[in-house]
């Protein structure tokens, strides 16, 4: 029980990235909402792990989506074309920290319809105040259940309207410079990284996770031994 409250409040807090997935450094509160924006490999590398091991032992989707998510920005974005896994990314973009993951109603208001809009905002605890320096990270302020009630639609329409309006938002999030990245590759670091791909490519049957583990196998071998 106290490790699914702190797992569950971890990735719905504002220390996750909900467009992106991915776990920044750590959070300064009590309630993993306001984090210092840099994501490191090595965090990533161990809290997917966590997860899918959650996963494994609850069967509660909610952790194997955490991983996915993890695992698909760190190919994303963290991956070398020759297969090692890059070691941070940077918490400032623009001279200014978090600026590349914060949002406004406006912006929201602007990218989708009034009604998904409005579901989003409350999902995410989205206000004019915003929760960072009068901007808002996003972060799951009420459950889909209770924002369906607000909203006096079905569950499933309000996770279909979330699932719509986190695609428009990271497409649109894309276009934003994106914050600096450190390009080193660390042996150790790599190896957590690893090891979490592996699993996961068993144990979620990916064979493209599996693809990602051996080219960074083959990379450490050739390159780092």
């Amino acid at each position: 029980e106290m490790v699914e409250s702190s797992l569950q409040h971890m990735a719905n807090g504002g220390i996750y990235d909900q467009l992106g997935g991915g776990f920044h450094r750590y959070s300064v509160d009590a309630e993993w909402l306001i984090p210092h924006f840099e994501k490191m490999l090595y965090d990533n590398a161990l809290l997917s792990r966590v997860y899918l091991h959650a996963y494994l032992v609850t069967g509660n989707p909610f952790y194997e989506r955490v991983v996915r998510e993890t695992l698909d920005y760190v190919v994303r974005e963290m991956t070398s074309p020759e297969g090692g896994f890059y070691s941070t990314q940077d918490a400032d973009s623009e001279g200014e920290e978090g600026k590349f993951f914060l949002w406004t109603p406006a912006e929201i208001g602007k990218a989708l319809s009034a009604e998904d809009a409005t579901i989003f905002m409350l999902y995410y605890g989205v206000t004019q105040r915003g929760n960072f320096e009068g901007k808002n990270i996003l972060h799951v302020e009420q459950n889909a259940q209770q924002v369906a009630d607000m909203a006096q639609i079905s569950l499933e329409g309000v996770q279909e309207s979330l699932e719509r309006s986190r695609e428009t938002l990271f497409r649109i999030r894309e276009q934003r410079i994106k914050p600096g990245r450190d390009e080193k590759i660390l042996t150790s670091w790599n190896g957590l990284m690893l090891r979490s791909f592996a699993e996961a490519a068993r144990h979620l049957d990916r064979s493209d996770y599996l693809q990602v583990a051996i080219q960074n196998a083959t990379f450490l071998l050739q390159r780092l031994r």
